[in-house]
């Protein structure tokens, strides 16, 4: 992953919203939610929600499909791992006794 792609994934996640929105779809993985009920379940206007849908989807974060009569929003894990294993490369300076209890935190995904 190159810096750029990092940084603009790290700052469309910099704000609440999007950050509640990113985390609930990781909950939801792989079925998705539909926009509406993200709306719902964290409290924004759809015309607010569309605005951090289109930040993070710019970002490489979300991915969406229409279903019907419902746009179905889906989080991009491949991205997510992209992000941590690009913030964690060069994690404590190879010393295997600090990393592995970060390595160990992450195995519970």
């Amino acid at each position: 992953m190159e810096s750029i792609i990092a940084t603009d994934a790290l700052g469309a996640l910099a704000q609440v919203t999007r950050l509640e929105v990113f985390r609930l779809l990781v909950r939801h993985e792989p079925d998705g939610l539909a926009a509406g009920d993200i709306a719902r379940q964290i409290g924004v206007p759809a015309n607010t929600l569309s605005t951090h849908l289109a930040i993070l989807a710019r970002a490489g974060l979300v991915t969406s499909v229409r279903q019907s009569r419902s746009i179905i929003y889906r989080a991009q894990i491949d991205s997510l791992r992209d992000l941590m294993l690009f913030l964690a490369k060069d994690c404590c300076g190879g010393r295997a006794d600090f990393s592995n209890s970060l390595v160990a935190q992450l195995a519970c995904c």
